[in-house]
């Protein structure tokens, strides 16, 4: 048995003993190509770190100082200087995205400019930026998404109005936004004489969101869309 464990031991020996032999080769025969692949990896990494610290990281500072004013502007609803900037101290929402694209803050400023042209009734520029904004704040994204749903009903779309409600609601499931944004949905589909989806969207804000503020009429709004649905 010892004899038997003894020769075992000496097999696993030889076949580690071989495939560490043909590691080496292996590496011997290709030592120059692994070398160029761990340098190339190396500067790789190292010129994304140098990216961000030196350009990316410096641009977000810039862009942040920049846009303190226009969102102060924006605040109190001076939505033109906001978004243009007034050529002196203010530099608007446009300029940041143009000055400073690819950073977390110009990503915001189109939505600051989306919201700025719509509430100064440039619907389809409100929608065009507003579709750029990448938003992974669930809340601002909703927001967002329902802000292109009021564009495009000033605009008389009310079919692609009602999908953007829609989406609204799910893309932040709140007691805040989403039954705001199915009740818009469900006022869009009884424009559009589409009852049955406006009932579903009434009823989904009852059973999902009961003590929310759109929820306290909810069954008067139901059974009005569902009697014209009978018709």
């Amino acid at each position: 048995m010892a004899k038997e464990n003894l020769q075992k031991n000496e097999e696993r020996l030889e076949s580690i003993e071989s495939t560490l032999s043909s590691a080496e080769l292996f590496i011997e025969k290709n030592r120059k190509t692994i070398t160029g692949v761990i340098v190339a990896v190396v500067i790789v990494v190292l010129a994304i770190f140098g990216y961000r610290k030196w350009y990316q990281e410096p641009r977000e500072e810039r862009a942040q100082a920049a846009i303190f004013r226009a969102e102060a502007l924006f605040e109190k609803d001076d939505f033109a200087t906001a978004l243009n900037g007034n050529g002196n101290d203010v530099v608007g929402f446009l300029e940041v995205i143009n000055e400073f694209g690819g950073t977390k803050t110009a990503n915001l400023a189109k939505y600051y400019a989306g919201i700025c042209y719509l509430n100064t009734g440039d619907f389809n520029s409100a929608i065009k930026y507003l579709g750029e904004f990448k938003g992974k704040d669930q809340l601002v994204k909703a927001l967002a998404v329902g802000a292109m749903g009021d564009a495009y009903l000033e605009l008389g779309n009310v079919a692609e109005a009602a999908k953007c409600y829609e989406n609204a609601a799910k893309a932040s499931s709140n007691s805040f936004t989403s039954p705001m944004m199915l009740q818009k949905a469900a006022f869009t589909y009884e424009m559009a004489g589409d009852y049955a989806k406006a009932v579903a969207a009434y009823k989904a804000i009852k059973a999902e969101y009961p003590n929310s503020t759109e929820a306290r009429d909810i069954d008067k709004f139901i059974t009005a869309a569902e009697t014209k649905l009978a018709k």
